[in-house]
This record gives structure tokens, C-alpha cells and sequence, in this order.
């Protein structure tokens, strides 16, 4: 089965509908982005989209904010461009650091970490691709704690992602923070299903 690479008003369930089925909704969603999560280092965070994480995003702004069908749009616009589209994965990337003071030192250091992102398949390196919608590092060099990366693959990319045992790795190599990790089986797999 072909993933869906576009939300539109028909994939919306009514809010009434929603409402009812959110608790059981949103308990498939954190299962589901349990194998789509990936730590790299102490305080970065990739979260994997794919069709079901941004429609679920969709619904969930719709319900908080109650803009109805005039806010529909602005949602499906903010969001499909993070539905992958078959040969890339899509992740949030977020700097995740608790303690307010801690993390206005950290992200003032971190300004281009966007631009240091890779994805490595046995061999072969995929460079994250960042959204451009906003500046996401100032020009005084501060980095924004959330980020939009896409990963651009080839055929052969992607063959070798979907290889059983294939070693994956991702890694941030920015000069004031450089770390990588393995990309865990279950991830790997469940990635793999993005792609067509």
C-alpha cells in the first residue's frame, strides 16, 4: 500500500467526531511515534513525520483553537509540506532544553546547525535539506530550537535504507555540538515505510 502524501479537507474528521475519539487518537499517535523518534546527543531531538503524525497535528490545531473551516487552509498549508513525498524522510528537529537560562546560552552558540545534519546507510550520506520559510538562525548567530529538515534519497539510497541490517546513523556536526547515534532496527523499519 502507497503512503498518502497529501492532507486534504476530506482526511479531517468532523470536530464533534474528534472530540469523542481524541483520548484513543492521540494514545495510536504516541505509539506510533515511538519507532519515528530519534535522540542525538543530550539535547537534540528528531521526530520523523509521515501522513498520520501531520494529519494528527492538523486535527489537534483545529480542536485547540476552534477556527472551524476558515482555519482549515492555513493548517493544510503549515503542514503538508511535511508529509514526505516518497523518496525523503521529513523530521522536526527540535533543541530541547528545560532550564530557560541553559538553553538561551545553548541555541546563542548554535546558529547553522541546521546546515550540519546528515544521515549516514552504510557508506552513503544523505544531507538534511532545512525548510526555508523563515530564518531559522538569526544574524547574530542564534539558532532556533525547532527546525524542518527534509532528507532528499536517490533509488539507491533508498534500496540500501530498506537493506535488513543495514547500519544507519545519524549526526549533527556542528562545531559546539558534534554527536551521532546508530539509528535503532524498529526506527529504521518503520522509517523504511515512507518511501514508495
Amino acid at each position: 500500500m502507497t503512503a498518502k502524501r497529501r492532507i486534504t479537507a476530506a482526511d479531517v474528521t468532523a470536530m464533534e467526531e474528534y472530540a469523542r475519539e481524541r483520548g484513543v487518537r492521540r494514545a495510536a499517535i504516541r505509539a506510533l511515534k515511538k519507532d519515528r523518534r530519534v535522540a542525538v546527543g543530550p539535547d537534540a531531538t528528531f521526530y520523523f513525520e509521515c501522513f498520520e503524525t501531520m494529519l494528527h497535528q492538523v486535527q489537534e490545531m483545529l480542536f485547540v483553537e476552534k477556527g472551524g473551516e476558515a482555519q482549515l487552509a492555513g493548517e493544510l498549508e503549515a503542514y503538508n509540506p511535511l508529509v514526505p513525498q516518497g523518496r525523503e524522510l521529513v523530521a522536526t528537529f527540535m533543541i530541547e532544553i528545560a532550564e530557560p537560562a541553559r538553553r538561551a546560552r545553548v541555541l546563542a552558540e548554535l546558529g547553522g546547525i541546521e546546515d550540519t545534519i546528515t544521515l549516514g546507510i552504510d557508506g552513503e550520506t544523505v544531507v538534511a535539506e532545512a525548510e526555508r520559510d523563515v530564518d531559522r538562525t538569526t544574524a547574530e548567530g542564534k539558532a532556533s530550537a525547532v527546525h524542518f529538515l527534509h532528507f532528499p534519497f536517490t533509488p539507491g539510497q533508498i534500496e540500501a535504507f530498506r537493506r535488513r541490517g543495514a547500519q544507519m546513523r545519524l549526526s549533527v556536526d556542528h562545531p559546539r555540538y558534534a554527536h551521532s547515534t546508530i539509528i535503532a532496527e524498529a526506527v529504521g523499519a518503520a522509517l523504511a515505510g515512507d518511501f514508495d
